[in-house]
């Protein structure tokens, strides 16, 4: 599977949990698969063709007072559909796309002054604000983009794990700098304070945004904060499989979840895994 062909599919695996202490699931996540003539949303487990279609998966994290965090993470993966179908790929009629990095920044763009305007506007949804971290898979690459401390990680088929985005946090600087190690930054007292997301009271926020090629057999995770809170990057090693394995993406979300709450549970958590196969 080539960044110019047009067959491999996906299989996907997505589930979402309040947790063992908060009252309510701040967490939004979602899939969809689109072209210029529709587009179409995904259920929690499927597979499915590129050939005629992209797909978008996106996680995203609430904040907020009362029920604005909830508010802000639905809000943020709903625009999704509004504005990624236009960048689908060319046809045979070569109509013009926009190109995926400018449609992104315009989609983090406006999800952030929707935020914003609500945010100012009524007093029960003052200071929402969100992560969103998102995969948009072509045949032979991703782009992503993110904002916040929800993650996006890749699993390449030749083994190993990496983290794609940046944690949008002074300990995920810290970290990044080599100046503690990964359960340093675990246990970091302000490990969950931010310093960039969508809405709040940032005028403007640049989003990561990147595209790597993707090969069959490749994994990718994206989670909110909470799944790490329970889950060390050897854990989810174990958990999603060494390549060969030959340990299926079918209900791999779910038990992401299950561990992850069963070990802490002390935030909402969210998993959901993709896997690139052949046609």
């Amino acid at each position: 599977m080539d960044s110019h062909g047009s067959d491999g599919r996906l299989q996907w695996s997505g589930c979402s949990d309040r947790g063992r202490f908060r009252a309510n699931n701040e967490d939004s996540f979602v899939g969809l698969r689109f072209n210029r003539q529709e587009l179409e949303r995904l259920g929690k487990e499927g597979n499915a063709s590129l050939q005629s279609a992209d797909f978008v998966f996106a996680v995203s994290d609430g904040m907020g007072g009362a029920q604005a965090g909830e508010i802000a993470s639905r809000m943020a993966v709903e625009k999704v559909p509004r504005i990624l179908p236009k960048g689908f790929r060319p046809l045979a009629s070569r109509v013009e796309s926009e190109s995926p990095e400018s449609l992104l920044q315009a989609l983090f763009h406006e999800i952030h002054q929707a935020l914003v305007y609500l945010g100012r506007s009524y007093e029960e949804c003052r200071g929402m604000e969100t992560t969103l971290s998102l995969c948009w898979f072509a045949p032979g690459l991703l782009h992503f983009a993110h904002v916040g401390d929800s993650r996006i990680y890749r699993l390449p088929a030749a083994g190993g794990l990496g983290q794609l985005t940046e944690d949008d946090t002074y300990v995920g600087w810290l970290y990044r700098q080599g100046k503690i190690n990964e359960r340093e930054a675990r246990t970091h007292p302000r490990r969950n304070v931010l310093q960039k997301a969508l809405g709040g009271g940032n005028q403007f926020v640049t989003p990561q945004i990147g595209s790597i090629p993707c090969s069959v057999g490749d994994r990718f995770l994206l989670c909110s904060d909470g799944l790490v809170e329970g889950l060390y990057d050897a854990h989810l090693m174990d958990l999603i499989g060494e390549p060969g394995t030959l340990r299926s993406v079918e209900g791999l979300g779910p038990r992401l979840v299950e561990a992850s709450v069963s070990a802490c549970g002390r935030d909402n958590t969210t998993a959901l895994v993709i896997e690139v196969q052949g046609s």
